[in-house]
């Protein structure tokens, strides 16, 4: 039997709590939801841990909807006032320590946030919603990756919604655990929830020590592009802003207990990736010469190709080979297309660095 529908939640102005707000996707859909949604309230609650910037909201910060909480999704009680204060309907959770190679080397703080984090918000959910029912409706809609679905072969067909789980590092599998809790939530206690596992996303405000733009400063700075093992781990890509519009479409056509994988189905191997991303750098870099002398570190400046920063490393522990997402549910069911291509997206997202120095310029490591 199929779950219920949420009520109209698109005539009815929508009450946010946004758990990771400040962090590069939770701050992308920010600014999607306020450009789309102007009756909407929404609450960015955020620790402002290494990778959440106040900046990231600098070009919604006057928007008298928006009220920013620097907080921690841990503080159950903290949550609890505010879905209360501010009688919150919708709960979109974002907040997660997300870097594979940081939960290799440091797991800990990955089961503390995303695990215990996640269940702190489910449990005030559960009191404010379910026991004290301060609003007539509600969604929580959890965040995730397709990390929790494991390694693909090459000629595997891609994860849907009902790929078994198999995470393979502390990142994947304290998610796969954020996962089960959000779906207990609402088999035990009729927790109105759905969850969405996305691919690789890029883009606008994406922390500095993700592979793009990573690659993006380096070549900068013309320092090595560092590729793990041979180049051809495989990812699916997705402009960050479509990754936005699929979870609206969640939030306001999803059906409640249902998951929905958003991605790109865009599949690149890191090696081809980042020799894409050297063309386009190198195309920008002939098409306006002042770059040359404000960058004179890079590759381009001196009359070579960003090609020739590229360096291959010792692989890390455990590395997935293949990640890959079929989209179909989210497209048949609730209409939902990327709209932008990787080439365009690349552009897009180089330009958008080079205009915006003074945001990622602090955030190198000394």
């Amino acid at each position: 039997m199929t779950p219920p529908r949420d009520p109209a939640p698109t005539h009815t102005p929508r009450r946010l709590l946004v758990t990771g707000g400040a962090g590069f996707i939770g701050a992308n859909f920010v600014h999607h939801w306020l450009g789309t949604h102007t009756d909407s309230r929404l609450v960015v609650l955020d620790a402002l841990t290494y990778a959440g910037n106040q900046a990231n909201l600098d070009p919604v910060r006057d928007r008298p909807e928006l009220h920013f909480v620097h907080g921690d999704i841990r503080d159950t009680a903290l949550v609890s006032d505010l879905l209360r204060a501010e009688a919150i309907d919708t709960l979109v959770h974002f907040a997660a320590e997300s870097h594979v190679d940081r939960s290799i080397h440091g797991p800990d703080a990955f089961i503390d946030t995303n695990v215990n984090g996640t269940h702190s918000l489910l449990k005030a959910a559960r009191q404010v919603w379910l026991t004290e029912q301060r609003v007539p409706a509600h969604r929580f809609h959890h965040v995730s990756t397709d990390e929790v679905y494991g390694s693909l072969g090459a000629a595997d067909p891609a994860f849907t919604e009902i790929t078994p789980y198999a995470p393979n590092s502390p990142y994947a599998a304290s998610k796969a655990a954020s996962d089960h809790l959000v779906r207990a939530y609402h088999h035990t206690y009729g927790l109105a929830v759905t969850t969405s596992n996305c691919s690789n996303n890029y883009g606008p405000y994406h922390f500095p020590e993700k592979l793009i733009p990573l690659c993006i400063t380096n070549i900068l700075h013309g320092k090595s592009l560092p590729i793990y093992g041979d180049g051809k781990n495989i990812r699916d890509w997705l402009y960050v802003k479509d990754h936005c519009v699929g979870i609206g479409l969640i939030l306001e056509q999803g059906v409640v207990g249902e998951t929905y994988n958003v991605g790109g189905e865009n599949e690149w191997d890191n090696l081809s990736l980042v020799n894409v991303l050297c063309e386009t750098m190198d195309s920008i870099f002939s098409r306006r010469p002042e770059l040359k002398e404000q960058f004179s570190a890079s590759p381009m400046a001196n009359g070579q190709s960003s090609k020739e920063l590229i360096t291959f490393v010792t692989d890390r522990a455990g590395h997935d080979r293949r990640y890959a997402i079929d989209a179909k549910k989210i497209r048949d069911e609730l209409g939902y297309k990327p709209s932008v291509d990787f080439e365009q997206g690349l552009v897009k997202t180089v330009d958008w660095y080079l205009e915006n120095q003074d945001w990622w310029q602090p955030l190198l490591p000394k």
